[in-house]
């Protein structure tokens, strides 16, 4: 007797993957919906197959849903194929899309190098990795879907041709005839049919899986924009970007704010970091005194006097009716200013001498009986 609705997997709708498709389809939003994982991160990587790709798939969404469901006519279908072909036929937009991820990802890898010698050390010996990258993107679009293979022979026909940029100085051109050599061998000697479905993994899973994934390749980005990126400074001069952060953590605003941190650090340790929060509340004038005296030039220790014999000065000296046509719009501000100052400052004054007053009071009134 049969169980109902267990090890069952929750069934793809064609309209969800097009919403996907729409809003996230560049992305690989819909791939990872249809947990085409593989296929997710090769459009993440290439913003939705450069566009084409993305644009190319409103048509084939509902295959994708209904081998994704593991619809009975669609595995039929499938079966048929299989037995009509003892292998994958050729295919002009997977080869297509293999040529076109390998190299994208291959001169990514080759961009992420160091061009000259880095804190004393070479890192061109890294080059030796990029038949690597290229034969990996080469397996990972040959493995999206039904189709799959092993890694071994288009690494192997990377690296059989990679020694082509000794002899052909023309970077492209090696490197195209490396990417082809590569897919040339996965399609030939590599490709088979997948007749065992795919492990369902945890979403979890999935989820570390690619994000792993996502870091790798943007460090490859990261490498590029640090080893050969520039920034213009002022003057219009071009500065590596290793040399500009390296004088940026050597600069004295950087040092000073570095010590601060440590000093706050050092703070806390000593006093809480409710005490470093308050501290942090208070030089952030959230009330506008500290704005207010600086508008009035007195301390925070000045009287109530103090303020009100600053403000008439201040009201007198910068009265609009006193100054200049031309300067009459300035004046006005600065006047309206110094008369917030002092409502403000008043008004503060005023609350904390009644609050003390109630304080006092309530102590001496509560107190014991003499």
């Amino acid at each position: 007797m049969a169980v109902k609705g267990v090890n069952m997997p929750s069934q793809k709708s064609v309209f969800v993957a097009y919403i996907f498709w729409l809003f996230g389809g560049i992305f690989g939003v819909h791939h990872f919906y249809l947990r085409r994982d593989k296929h997710a991160f090769v459009w993440w990587s290439t913003l939705g197959g450069f566009g084409i790709g993305w644009l190319g798939e409103i048509f084939r969404i509902p295959r994708y849903v209904r081998d994704a469901n593991e619809d009975p006519q669609h595995i039929q279908e499938l079966v048929k194929r299989m037995k009509h072909n003892k292998k994958p036929p050729f295919s002009m937009n997977r080869f297509t899309g293999m040529l076109m991820v390998s190299y994208s990802w291959g001169q990514m890898m080759m961009l992420a190098v160091p061009p000259e010698e880095i804190w004393g050390i070479n890192f061109r010996y890294l080059n030796f990795l990029v038949p690597f990258v290229v034969a990996l993107g080469v397996w990972t679009v040959g493995n999206i879907g039904r189709e799959c293979g092993s890694f071994w022979w288009p690494l192997l026909g990377a690296y059989v041709s990679y020694p082509l940029r000794y002899y052909i100085y023309d970077e492209s051109f090696w490197f195209t005839i490396m990417v082809l050599v590569s897919a040339l061998a996965f399609d030939t000697f590599s490709k088979q049919w997948r007749r065992t479905p795919y492990k369902r993994n945890h979403f979890i899973k999935r989820i570390i899986v690619l994000g792993v994934c996502a870091s790798l390749y943007l460090s490859l980005w990261v490498g590029y924009l640090y080893f050969h990126g520039t920034i213009t400074d002022s003057d219009g001069d071009e500065v590596p970007v290793y040399e500009a952060l390296h004088h940026f953590f050597t600069s004295p605003w950087w040092l000073d704010v570095k010590q601060c941190i440590v000093d706050t650090y050092q703070f806390a340790q000593h006093h809480g970091w409710y005490e470093v929060w308050k501290q942090i509340i208070d030089l952030s004038d959230p009330k506008g005194e500290q704005n207010a005296y600086k508008v009035l030039g007195l301390g925070p220790d000045a009287s109530q006097q103090e303020i009100t014999t600053k403000w008439r000065q201040l009201s007198r000296e910068n009265h609009p009716d006193k100054a200049k046509p031309e300067l009459k719009k300035e004046a006005q501000e600065r006047f309206m200013d110094i008369q917030k100052a002092y409502e403000l400052l008043s008004s503060r004054k005023h609350r904390r001498h009644r609050r003390n007053k109630r304080d006092n009071s309530d102590e001496y009134g509560n107190g014991p009986d003499l």
